[in-house]
C-alpha cells in the first residue's frame, strides 16, 4: 500500500512517499517504472525487459531513491539486468551507479560527476534550460522525498564506468529478443534509441516522446535532430516506448516526426 507522511521542518516540509516508485506489467516481459513524485520534466521512463538469458533495463531514473533495492524481484542480484542509458542526462541514468554492467554510447559523458540538481534555477544553469522553460516550473523538481532525512538540496548525479559503449547497428541479445541500436543525436550527441524488429518496438529514450521535444540544451544540436528526426519518419513500427509520457502506436509517431520537423508559424 502506498504511504505518505508529512515531514515537519523549517522549511515548507514536502512529504515522505513510500514506496518511491511504481512498477506496470506491459506484457509478459515488459515492465515500466516510473518515479510519481518527480516533475514530468524529470519524470523519466525505465523500461526492464525480460529476456531468456539476460534481462534489460533501459535508463535507470531520478536517483532520488535506490532503484536496485526498491524493487529486488525485478532487478536485483539474483539475475541482475544489463543497464543501456539513451543517453546520460539526470533524469535517465540517477540509478546506473548501482549495477554492475552499464551500456552507452561512448559521446555520454556518463562518467562524470557533479551534475544535476533537483532545484529548478541550479539546474537550468547546468543544462542550459531557458527562462522559456523555467519560468512555468515549481523552485523544486520533486514534489516528495523517499525518507525524512532526505536533503533534496544535496541531490547530484553519481557517475558510472561505462562497460560496453554502443554503437550504430549493435545488437543486444536476450536469447529470445534482439534490440537493434539507433544512434539518433540532437537531444544529446549520444542519444540512441533500441529497435526490436520482430516484435515492431521501438524504445526512443528523449529523441521522441508525446510532449514538447527540448532541442537547445547544452549538447543539443538542431540540424543532428532533424536528421535523426526524418530517420524515424521512415520507421514502421507498431509501438514506442518513449522516455518520457505515456506510449504511443506508429501512426502517432510520424505525426510527432512531421511537428518537429515543420517549419515554425
Amino acid at each position: 500500500m502506498n504511504e505518505i507522511r508529512r515531514v515537519t521542518t523549517t522549511a515548507a516540509p514536502l512529504p515522505v512517499a513510500t514506496p518511491w516508485f511504481t512498477a506496470t506489467r506491459i506484457d509478459e516481459a515488459i515492465t515500466l517504472v516510473t518515479e510519481p513524485h518527480v516533475h514530468p520534466l524529470l519524470r523519466a521512463n525505465t523500461w526492464h525487459i525480460r529476456g531468456r538469458d539476460h534481462d534489460l533495463l533501459i535508463d535507470t531514473g531520478l536517483g532520488v531513491a535506490s532503484l536496485r533495492s526498491a524493487l529486488p524481484e525485478l532487478v536485483g542480484t539474483h539475475r541482475e539486468p544489463v543497464v543501456v542509458l539513451t543517453h546520460a542526462h539526470l533524469d535517465h541514468m540517477g540509478s546506473a551507479h548501482e549495477f554492475t554492467q552499464c551500456w552507452a554510447h561512448d559521446a555520454e559523458p556518463v562518467a562524470e560527476a557533479g551534475r544535476g540538481s533537483l532545484v529548478t534555477d541550479e539546474l537550468a544553469g547546468m543544462v542550459g534550460m531557458s527562462a522559456l522553460y523555467t519560468d512555468d516550473l515549481p523552485p523544486l523538481l520533486v514534489g516528495a522525498v523517499p525518507d525524512a532525512d532526505y536533503d533534496t538540496s544535496t541531490y547530484r548525479l553519481l557517475p558510472t564506468a561505462v562497460t560496453r559503449a554502443l554503437a550504430e547497428g549493435d545488437e543486444i541479445d536476450l536469447g529470445d529478443r534482439v534490440l537493434h541500436v539507433l544512434h539518433l543525436p540532437g537531444h544529446s550527441p549520444g542519444s540512441i534509441g533500441l529497435h526490436d524488429r520482430e516484435n515492431r518496438i521501438l524504445f526512443s529514450g528523449d529523441v521522441v516522446y508525446d510532449e514538447f521535444l527540448l532541442d537547445d540544451l547544452l549538447g543539443s544540436d538542431v540540424a543532428a535532430y532533424r536528421s535523426s528526426m526524418h530517420r524515424l519518419l521512415g520507421m514502421d513500427v507498431d509501438v514506442v516506448h518513449a522516455g518520457h509520457e505515456g506510449s504511443f502506436d506508429g501512426a502517432r509517431l510520424h505525426e510527432l516526426v512531421d511537428a518537429y520537423l515543420s517549419p515554425p508559424r
